[in-house]
């Protein structure tokens, strides 16, 4: 289990304990955390589970691919540390990661 803190935009503060293998995306499903629409289910088709990856966290959320840099486009106000949490596969090494929700998914 991982504690992942999902904050919302208003600052909103979710610590969850996330199973390993699950994603950071039905992490947030499961626990009815607002601001993660997931519309796709995490398949990757849409882009309404973008997060905001904490700077320190980056190099252990693995890299995007090329299909998740594609879905980006169609999100809002993407950054350098956004992300899809539907492709952030929890692990025992992601316990404490925090990711920001935007102030809209649409």
């Amino acid at each position: 289990m991982a504690k992942i803190t999902y904050i919302e935009h208003d600052g909103t503060e979710h610590a969850i304990e996330v199973k390993a293998g699950l994603t950071v995306m039905e992490g947030a499903v499961k626990n009815n955390v607002p601001g993660i629409d997931a519309d796709c289910g995490g398949a990757c088709a849409c882009a309404t589970c973008h997060v905001y990856v904490d700077d320190a966290w980056l190099g252990k959320t693995g890299d995007k691919s090329a299909m998740e840099e594609s879905m980006l486009d169609f999100a809002e106000n993407v950054e350098p540390n956004s992300r899809l949490s539907c492709q952030i596969k929890v692990s025992d090494a992601l316990d404490g990661l925090v990711v920001r929700l935007p102030e809209s998914q649409h």
